[in-house]
Order: structure tokens, then C-alpha cells, then sequence
């Protein structure tokens, strides 16, 4: 497999269309998949908790992305003639550098205890993914490794157990497919001293080998082009591995979506982007904005050495503000520890405009051809 992926994340579809989110391109509603497929989506990607509930079985929202919705939502790609890729997390809700938080039902195990627990668990989800005949084209063993996984065992500066949980998870793929490729991914895109710190300390510990170096690159968060450019180059040299840029997106509007959420105050976390961060973004938050943004990094990312970017796929571009849809619950805040609330803090990002109408960055994505 080495089409150039044009890849979307649609982990929260599900959860949007539940709660009432419509989807049009030209004024005719439709399938988002459908619609995206038109614009040049290949790949899917999803995430995957572990069990994404409490033991009661209220949702952590975020998608709810436990293996049924996961495989329901690759099914649907499948039937479309669009593939997927797998996205561990290897935990009940988010993971990210700021949060690494071990599934309840692994919480009391010992180093060893989890690594086998990675292996498992991993082994027994591809199993699945086997068995019904949807197996993705890509799996990411862990998400936005920037600070470890599994906290605190797997914690940086702990390489040395990150090496052992993520070799334990690739083991686990290996066994189930030998040939299917693996990415392990980072965030910051713009930071190589981050990416050769991390990559040298994992291959330094005997870290499995693996196919992909995966990035996270949000212009608010993470640099300059410029420095996405200079990293990726760099890493290219250094470590001869492909690269997607797993995760990618920014705004189209800065205009508020409360009226669309139809929730109080104290129950929205409101919008990523807030004025003061798309102020350092050279691109402003308009349509035509993110248009251009999409331009200059569809533009770079392909001149990456020896050809070696093979694609990105934007992060959450369908997940509408409809009431009922929401990045955590206070059941998910309790979880991982975080002061919430709750509320959809993307929409301004997404590929369709609040009220589901395709955007004109779709256009760009759809007439690139690198």
C-alpha cells in the first residue's frame, strides 16, 4: 500500500449523525463519507478506546469509540471503496501529550503486566478486524506519543518501558499480519528536536521497527510551515521512514457556534482556536483561509525527500456542533482528570461549514494531485 493518502478522521460521524448532523455539497444533502469521497478522500482514520464508558455504561462522548463503533464506521468506508487506519490509543478516552491516562481495567498492573496488556489487547482488536473481514491498511500503535503512553510507567523519560509497550503492540500486529505497516505518532510537527530526542531514545532502547513516522501539525499549536518543512526534511534524512501527517486542520471562522451546541455557558469549552491563537496564525480564519492554508501545506508536505510524505489526513473535519455531540462528558472528565466541560471545541476547523455545507478547502484538497 502506497497510495498518497488524502485521509479524513471521522471518529465522531457516528455520535454527529445520532445527534441530527446533516451533511450537503451544492445545496443536495448526503452520506459526509459520500460527499468527501467526491472531494478526494481515500483513507479513513479512527480512533480506538478501550471501553469508552463507566461501568455503568453512560458514554465518555468524543465519538464513543469503542471496536463496534470503530468497525462500523470502517464497514461503511469498505462498502464506499475507501480504506482505514487504526488508531490505538490504549486508553478509555483521549490520549495526547497532556494526558496519558491507563484503562480503568488495566489500572493496578505492574510494567510487565501492561505490556502484555498492549500485546492483547492489540491482538485480539486486529483479530476482530480480521474476522469480519476489515482489516485497515494502517495501524497507529499509540497516539500523540509526545510524552509516552500508559502514565506513569510509560511517561517520558521512561523510554525505556515506552520502547516495551509499543514493541509489545507492534509484536501483536506483526502476528496477526506480518505484512501490515505500523506508524508510531507524534505531535508538535514543527519540532525536530522533539521527533530526533524521541525517535533516537526509542531505537536506542530496542524499540521495534516499524513503517511510519506519524505527525500532528496544527498551525496554532505547532509552528510555522516553515519549521513542518524543516522537520520533516530532517527526519526524511535522518530515519529514511515514511510520513503522514496524521493529523492536521485549522479554521474557517472565528464566529461563535453556542446557538448550534444549545448548551449553557459552564457546559461549553468553546473553541479551540481562540482569537489570541489564530491572531499567530498567518492565515486568517476565514473560508478562504483555510483554502489557502490547505494550499501551502499540501504544497510543502510533498516536497518532503526521497518522496517520502505519502499523505495526511485532516482531523475531525464532519464533527458538527449539534447538541448531543460533545468532546467529553463529565463522566470522561472525571476519568482522565480533567476540569472540563464538555461541549465541541472543533466545529470551527471542520470541512463543512455549521450547518453542514461543504467548504471550499475541499476543492483544494480534491484538485491536488502531487
Amino acid at each position: 500500500m502506497d497510495k498518497w493518502i488524502k485521509g479524513m478522521d471521522l471518529s465522531s460521524l457516528i455520535e454527529v449523525e445520532r445527534a441530527g448532523g446533516k451533511f450537503y455539497d451544492n445545496g443536495i444533502e448526503g452520506d459526509a463519507m459520500d460527499i468527501l469521497k467526491t472531494y478526494g478522500m481515500n483513507m479513513i482514520r479512527l480512533r480506538l478506546w478501550n471501553e469508552p464508558y463507566t461501568k455503568d455504561g453512560i458514554s465518555y462522548g468524543g465519538g464513543g469509540n469503542d471496536i463496534k463503533t470503530v468497525l462500523a464506521l470502517a464497514k461503511r468506508a469498505a462498502q464506499k471503496g475507501i480504506g482505514w487506519m487504526l488508531d490505538f490509543h490504549y486508553s478509555d478516552c483521549w490520549t495526547d501529550p497532556g494526558k496519558q491516562t491507563i484503562p480503568k481495567s488495566w489500572q493496578g498492573k505492574d510494567v510487565n503486566e501492561l505490556k502484555q496488556a498492549v500485546y492483547d489487547f492489540t491482538f485480539d482488536t486486529l483479530m476482530q478486524c480480521k474476522e469480519t473481514n476489515l482489516m485497515p491498511e494502517i495501524v497507529a500503535v499509540g497516539n500523540e506519543l509526545s510524552a509516552g503512553l500508559l502514565w506513569p510507567y510509560g511517561k517520558v523519560p521512561e523510554y525505556g518501558n515506552i520502547a516495551k509497550f509499543l514493541s509489545a503492540g507492534i509484536q501483536a500486529v506483526r502476528s496477526i499480519e506480518p505484512s501490515l505497516p505500523v506508524m508510531l505518532h507524534l505531535d508538535n510537527g514543527g519540532c525536530h528536536e522533539l521527533y530526533k530526542t524521541w525517535f533516537d531514545a526509542y531505537i536506542e532502547n530496542n524499540g521495534d521497527d516499524f513503517e511510519y513516522i506519524g505527525l500532528s501539525y496544527y498551525p496554532f499549536w505547532h509552528g510555522t510551515l516553515q519549521m513542518l518543512e524543516d522537520n520533516m526534511k530532517e527526519l526524511a534524512l535522518r530515519y529514511h521512514k515514511k510520513m503522514i501527517v496524521t493529523e492536521v486542520s485549522t479554521g474557517f471562522t472565528l464566529e461563535d457556534y453556542k446557538e448550534y451546541e444549545k448548551l449553557e455557558d459552564v457546559e461549553r469549552k468553546g473553541m479551540a482556536t481562540k482569537a489570541e491563537l489564530a491572531a499567530k496564525v498567518p492565515y486568517p480564519m476565514t473560508k478562504q483561509g483555510q483554502a489557502d492554508f490547505m494550499t501551502d501545506f499540501l504544497n510543502i508536505i510533498q516536497k518532503t525527500p526521497e518522496n517520502l510524505c505519502k499523505g495526511f489526513c485532516y482531523w475531525e473535519p464532519a464533527w458538527l456542533p449539534v447538541p448531543g455531540s460533545q468532546w467529553a462528558t463529565p463522566e470522561a472528565c472525571a476519568y482522565m482528570g480533567e476540569k472540563g466541560p464538555g461541549g465541541n471545541e472543533w466545529a470551527n476547523q471542520a470541512l463543512f461549514d455549521y450547518d453542514g455545507n461543504t467548504l471550499p478547502a475541499l476543492s483544494v484538497i480534491r484538485n491536488f494531485h502531487p
